[in-house]
């Protein structure tokens, strides 16, 4: 948990500032030892704060004022299509588990994590990389040559 925080308050700090690359997901221990399911979380919070930093569209429909105005005070807009629609674009994390602590047991109780680890083993067994062009490859490889070449 301390991670996540850490790595969160880190990544959207930057971001905020500006910063365009923000290092180190899958990295744990300072960059000691690098983690799949990590590096899957860390890919879903760097989805939400990139989302953070581009802010939230401030329009009409956005707005809903007919809806509020409609509904009244005091009352519930989460059934409206249009909170549905809108909630579903916003912060949507995919490995935070946001029902109730009952339900959630009952599902038989996974953390973050081994939903993350789950997803980063199917990963790695499904994802098959589309490999690079021979030209492409060869200029990486040329540029790896040279820079052994001057000692790098």
């Amino acid at each position: 948990m301390q991670a996540g925080h850490e790595k969160t308050l880190t990544a959207l700090m930057a971001a905020l500032a500006g910063a365009n690359l923000i290092y180190g997901a899958g990295m744990t221990e300072s960059g000691v030892t690098f983690d799949y399911a990590q590096y899957v979380l860390d890919n879903d919070m760097a989805r939400m704060v990139k989302q953070t930093v581009q802010g939230i569209p401030v329009d009409d429909e956005t707005l809903a004022v007919d809806d509020i105005a409609a509904v009244g005070p005091f009352k519930d807009f989460l059934s409206l299509d249009a909170t549905l629609k809108h909630m579903r674009s916003q912060s949507q994390p995919r490995f935070m588990d946001r029902r109730v602590r009952e339900d959630w047991e009952a599902a038989g109780a996974r953390d973050a994590y081994a939903v993350a680890r789950e997803a980063a083993v199917r990963i790695l067994e499904e994802h098959h990389p589309e490999p690079l062009d021979d030209g492409v490859a060869q200029q990486i490889d040329a540029v790896v040559t040279e820079a052994e070449e001057h000692g790098g």
